[in-house]
């Protein structure tokens, strides 16, 4: 195995001394010539030196990384949360490190270990399942900033959200201005606080209609494209017009168990989604949906967070983000005095 080439090989082939080399990849070469400049930085493409991590860490007094945590990396949602988040931090040179939870607590818990031992700067945490008090208690002690996700009903830490509550009601009030009244929701099975808010806003969008949503029109599955598709029979024995599933990935898989038994969409059942993922807008009828600005987000947490990386006295930081209803073609306009 090749010999890894070192800070010291560089700058014997540039004939500078180890410091030169050092001040000119950190960035604070200005005293020296722009020849000696280019020249150790031609040299360190040519030989293909990458400076070690931990050494310049030591240098630098930053490891310049921001630990992710996200639930469930296969939701479009979260991807594009992801791709916020790594612009931002390419605009600030910071380095995201990513994990991925798969919605398990254990797990979560660990990964925010691992990003302590590892020194990360700041954590992005965007887990609704985490109790924020013990984030902030363990984080808190270690001296590391972070910003909540998907805790809406937390007062510690910096956050970035959306009012689930309303986009509920947003959801109650389109289906029902379309005519519809008999609703089937489906929810996932561990409801989560954000999730109950867009609950919550959905029966208070239903009773200004002086209607209920009952409990045996809630169906619950996981969140995912097999529990919405799983969830197909469970929701059509409850003969609903309309249904509103609590996120775009159920809804997904929600409008496969619908064709697959010979119904359209929308005019044999009208289905509206949450979240506004990207393919919302690419399957037949293109869904209806509650649009949440997943990349935006991830933008703005991101920049959130290092500004309190620069300046630890701000104060509380919470920023809300607009949430928007994106009318397509899978709600049908029904008469409600013939359901």
């Amino acid at each position: 195995m090749a010999q890894k080439v070192t800070i010291r090989d560089l700058a014997e082939a540039a004939g500078v001394s180890v410091t030169t080399v050092s001040q000119i990849l950190n960035g604070k070469g200005e005293r020296f010539s722009s020849d000696t400049r280019d020249r150790v930085l031609k040299l360190q493409e040519k030989l293909g030196y990458v400076p070690d991590y931990n050494a310049r860490n030591l240098i630098m007094g930053s490891t310049q990384t921001i630990g992710v945590l996200v639930p469930n990396l296969a939701n479009p949602f979260f991807s594009m949360f992801i791709k916020g988040i790594q612009q931002a931090s390419q605009t600030h040179h910071f380095v995201p490190i990513i994990f991925d939870a798969n919605q398990n607590q254990k797990l979560q818990s660990m990964y925010i270990e691992e990003l302590i031992k590892r020194a990360a700067n700041g954590l992005i945490i965007a887990s609704a399942t985490l109790d924020a008090n013990d984030i902030d208690r363990i984080l808190t002690r270690n001296g590391i900033p972070y910003l909540l996700f998907d805790q809406n009903d937390a007062q510690i830490g910096d956050r970035v959200w959306v009012d689930d509550y309303k986009g509920g009601q947003m959801a109650a009030n389109y289906l029902l201005s379309r005519g519809h009244r008999r609703i089937a929701v489906v929810v996932g099975e561990d409801i989560t606080h954000n999730i109950q808010q867009r609950i919550s806003g959905f029966r208070a969008g239903m009773a200004k209609y002086r209607l209920t949503l009952p409990d045996d029109m809630v169906v619950q599955t996981s969140m995912t494209k097999l529990g919405g598709y799983d969830a197909t029979a469970d929701v059509l024995a409850k003969k609903p017009t309309a249904v509103f599933c609590i996120n775009d990935e159920m809804a997904i898989g929600l409008y496969r168990g619908v064709q697959e038994r010979g119904l359209k969409i929308p005019n044999d059942l009208s289905i509206m989604g949450y979240d506004d993922i990207d393919l919302a807008n690419f399957i037949t009828p293109k869904l209806t949906s509650i649009h949440q600005p997943a990349f935006e987000m991830g933008q703005v947490a991101t920049e959130l967070l290092i500004e309190r990386l620069n300046n630890p006295r701000l104060p509380h930081q919470d920023k809300q983000l607009p949430l928007e209803l994106m009318t397509r073609d899978s709600v049908n306009h029904i008469q409600p005095d013939i359901q």
